[in-house]
């Protein structure tokens, strides 16, 4: 066969896989359409995802001066946004993110998209991986890369004061804290200190911890993403300072229970759960899990 022929084959097989890793749409447990990887614009205004993105892309005006100021501090980075094409936020917020960046001249070539799953066995997880050691705990996370790419700033689920000033803040490198802080504060902690470390000094790890933690979901759905990467230990440290910050809470004990079942410590399950039951004696959920490890 002709070599120029084969090699003209295979790179044309090439790029229809590279093709078909772009806009990829599949189903999700409930049967409605999302997308997985990597998404372009094109992909927005496809098929069912069109019905939320155009309108809530049309309805944004974003602040004129603002995005002026944007466009000469924007050429020099790069932007990845993680979301879900199945979450309410990214819905209302990555529409209005592309018009900010379109009105500031931000090249498409220089943003990144992926879309990640809403399944229990792969929850806020890529489909090769592409959150792994990012901290991508909620959708949508709008970053911001510089050219040796390294992360200079987030924004995270949605903007403390509007999606063009707060992406100002961070390239102009003012002083920015995105929401949900206290995730970022554990992360920070568990990775340069270890679980061991959280482990030794709950009480002086949820005291530093007290000024930035707003609500228990705040720390309860990290806890949950790193319980479906079977990140284990750390998922139990997370949701054991959860309850160290929140110990009225029941939802806390209850986490942190289902941590403990997963990786069949039942003692502890089942001593969490007893605790739930001590907050909230009807708590159907901690009586059946309590049954079961009895049997």
């Amino acid at each position: 066969m002709n070599k120029l022929f084969i090699f003209t084959l295979a790179l044309f097989s090439m790029q229809l896989v590279a093709s078909q890793e772009i806009n990829q749409v599949t189903k999700d447990a409930r049967g409605r359409e999302m997308m997985l990887g990597e998404i372009t614009k094109e992909g927005f205004t496809s098929n069912s995802f069109n019905s939320w993105f155009s309108p809530n892309y049309e309805a944004y005006e974003p602040d004129a001066i603002i995005t002026k100021k944007l466009q000469r501090k924007l050429k020099k980075y790069n932007i990845t946004i993680f979301m879900g094409t199945w979450c309410g936020d990214s819905k209302r917020e990555v529409p209005k993110f592309y018009k900010v960046l379109e009105a500031a001249n931000f090249p498409a070539s220089k943003l990144r998209i992926i879309g990640l799953n809403n399944a229990r066995s792969a929850y806020k997880q890529g489909p090769n991986g592409e959150e792994k050691g990012l901290n991508i705990h909620r959708v949508p996370t709008f970053i911001v890369y510089n050219k040796k790419g390294k992360e200079i700033g987030r924004i995270v689920e949605h903007p403390v004061e509007s999606l063009e000033a707060d992406l100002l803040k961070i390239v102009r490198k003012k002083s920015y804290k995105h929401n949900y802080q206290v995730v970022t504060e554990l992360n920070t902690m568990l990775e340069k200190k270890g679980v061991s470390y959280v482990f030794e000094n709950l009480e002086k790890v949820a005291s530093k911890l007290q000024k930035h933690s707003k609500s228990l979901k705040e720390l309860n759905t990290y806890g949950y993403v790193l319980l479906h990467a079977k990140a284990y230990q750390k998922a139990i440290a997370v949701f054991t300072i959860n309850t160290q910050l929140f110990p009225e809470n029941k939802n806390g004990y209850d986490s942190l229970a289902e941590a403990y079942f997963t990786v069949e410590d039942y003692t502890n399950a089942q001593k969490y759960y007893v605790k739930v039951l001590e907050l909230d004696a009807n708590d159907t959920n901690a009586k059946t899990m309590l049954a079961k490890m009895k049997k």
